[in-house]
């Protein structure tokens, strides 16, 4: 899966201006309907303007987030990057995800590591990079579950954390070449201002990789996860970070 993620990455400019194009389409659409006096009422027109209101928003937003990324990439946005505890990371993300998940009817379960592992990283990025990993999860599942929990390989110097999707639709599925899709020509008004998951994802490795670390998606088998698998599919997605070692805190 290392060479899909690197064709996943490899396709940025095409994810970035499909992100863009959507929302793009339907403020110009919006727009074109009232300058050729297509709309009913004054109500109606008001209602376009709002919609393209709110595809403006989104643009901002994706442009917003792709620019702070990018700026971590190069080193504009410094990164703090100290032993973080991932039991307080993982508590913060039960509490910020669970009431989403709930509202989906989804189980979530965010298993906190039995000893205190610390890892190397920049916390707010850490916990921007894990949030978002679970947040584009929810968003994408019809039904299902959603584990999250972190090992720590006694003969290794890094820590995966693992968010273990079972669903019963496939998810992470997006087309690396996003420009090879043809235009809309009545794009519908979307009303969520979120980067998509799949932008969203290659923001999370872009993150993942400054902070030294990797990122993977493993579609797995039953076998290696608690998780009953009737009817489902489950995939794993693999963040592995730096063990942060005694020395490191000093």
């Amino acid at each position: 899966m290392a060479q899909e993620m690197s064709q996943f990455k490899a396709g940025f400019l095409a994810r970035t201006s499909h992100e863009l194009r959507s929302p793009l389409s339907s403020l110009m659409g919006m727009h074109q309907l009232i300058l050729s006096d297509l709309c009913d009422s004054p109500a109606e027109e008001r209602e376009f303007l709002t919609q393209a209101n709110v595809s403006a928003q989104k643009m901002v937003k994706v442009l917003d987030e792709i620019i702070a990324v990018s700026k971590t990439e190069h080193g504009t946005n410094r990164l703090e990057i100290r032993p973080v505890s991932l039991t307080q990371i993982f508590a913060e993300i039960e509490v910020i995800t669970h009431m989403q998940a709930a509202n989906r009817n989804l189980q979530l379960q965010v298993i906190s590591p039995e000893k205190d592992i610390r890892v190397l990283a920049d916390p707010r990025r850490l916990r921007q990079v894990i949030l978002g990993l679970v947040d584009s999860s929810i968003t994408q599942m019809e039904e299902g579950r959603i584990n999250v929990s972190a090992v720590c390989p006694q003969d290794n110097q890094t820590v995966s954390i693992w968010i273990d999707v079972q669903s019963s639709n496939p998810i992470w599925h997006e087309a690396v070449d996003l420009l090879s899709r043809k235009p809309e020509t009545n794009p519908k008004p979307d009303k969520d201002t979120k980067p998509t998951p799949g932008l969203n994802l290659l923001m999370v490795q872009t993150l993942v990789e400054v902070m030294e670390g990797s990122l993977q998606l493993q579609p797995i088998s039953g076998n290696e996860t608690e998780i009953d698998m009737t009817n489902y599919t489950l995939t794993r997605i693999q963040c592995s970070m730096p063990l942060a070692t005694p020395e490191a805190g000093e």
